[in-house]
């Protein structure tokens, strides 16, 4: 890879560009165009941590739902009446 950036900047040159010129032109020095990538990412970022946050709670469910009472079935109600 460093080979073909001095080859890059071997062409650039012999074209008459100035290195300033060859680095925006293999950097992609475009601040506009960041930005929008960057916010991309962070809505890319939000809805997947958002679908992880969804399946971890699914996982780690509660025995009894909220709104109903707990059970008050004891061992000694299974024990035969004589």
């Amino acid at each position: 890879m460093m080979k073909d950036l001095i080859q890059l900047y071997k062409i650039g040159k012999e074209l008459g560009l100035t290195k300033k010129e060859i680095n925006k032109v293999l950097f992609y020095d475009n601040i506009k165009n960041r930005t929008i990538l960057l916010i991309i990412s962070i809505i890319i970022f939000s809805i997947v941590g958002y679908f992880i946050v969804l399946f971890i709670e699914a996982t780690i469910s509660n025995t009894y739902p909220s709104g109903t009472r707990y059970s008050t079935v004891k061992i000694k109600d299974f024990d035969k009446k004589k």
